[in-house]
């Protein structure tokens, strides 16, 4: 892999090239992107329980035999809805859950501090390997020089518009298209959730940790996300820790890259 690619400018023209730093010569460790992907996206589950006499609060009590029904509890009383009915059991209307989740148990799993920096290695020396863009479902198009390295300007669009000019600008507009199509309105639970809508992930732009504007108009574009080169893990690299997503990368973020202490001796970790 050469460590030279080309810095972009709005217009999508090659105006210089830059060297990409040391991180990017990391072993692809797919093995340890996976099992630090899963233990990662368990941090943000939400612990769950029942009231432990959910469905069991009710008269209910056993016919015994000779009556030509099931021996199972029935609620008292007369009449309609509910005398006569099987109650306080599992598997009947109303009644409780057999083995109910418990707030007690343990979600959280977690992840080896070498490990985690590994695959954050791993994975953005991986954006720059044009087979494994491809591999996750991305249309590049004509692009063949990867990452995608753009000046400084790209942090300081503030429209939409302008957002999306630039991207079709350095040959994205098919995989934009890809994610639009695909973007499905939600129903059910999901929905009252708030998560009304989703879509496939496409270009993810890292920029430097200063107050980049471009972040503030992503949300428009569908399967685009905005993310700083500090803030930068295995979920947004990685979504589904299915091969590796089409990454665009500031000028800016890469010198930060260059300076963060991420980079590990990666002779030992083939």
């Amino acid at each position: 892999m050469s460590l030279s690619v080309g810095i972009h400018g709005l217009d999508g023209t090659r105006k210089d090239t830059a060297v990409l730093p040391a991180i990017f010569e990391s072993a692809y460790r797919p093995d340890v992107i996976h099992k630090v992907y899963v233990n990662s996206i368990s941090h943000k589950y939400q612990k769950q329980g029942r009231y432990p006499a959910a469905g069991e609060i009710v008269s209910a009590e056993s016919r015994n035999t000779g009556l030509g029904m099931a021996r199972v509890a029935r609620a008292r009383g007369e009449g309609f809805p509910r005398a006569g009915q099987a109650a306080g059991v599992a598997g009947v209307r109303h009644g409780r859950l057999a083995h109910p989740p418990e707030s007690w148990k343990i979600i959280y799993k977690k992840v080896n501090k070498k490990e985690k920096r590994l695959a954050l290695c791993s994975a953005i020396a991986a954006t720059a390997r044009k087979e494994l863009i491809i591999k996750r479902g991305h249309k590049i198009g004509n692009i063949s020089e990867f990452p995608i390295l753009v000046s400084n300007d790209l942090e300081s669009i503030t429209k939409t518009k302008d957002l999306k000019r630039t991207l079709t600008n350095l040959g994205l507009k098919e995989d934009m298209d890809r994610a639009a199509v695909s973007k499905k309105a939600r129903s059910g639970t999901a929905r009252r959730r708030g998560r009304n809508s989703h879509s496939a992930y496409s270009a993810l732009i890292v920029t430097s940790s200063g107050d980049a504007k471009v972040r503030h108009v992503s949300g428009s574009l569908p399967g685009v996300h905005v993310k700083q080169a500090k803030q930068l893990n295995v979920l947004d690299l990685a979504p589904g820790s299915k091969q590796i997503r089409l990454t665009i990368y500031s000028l800016s973020a890469i010198e930060e890259l260059r300076q963060t202490h991420l980079v590990q001796d990666t002779a030992n970790q083939k």
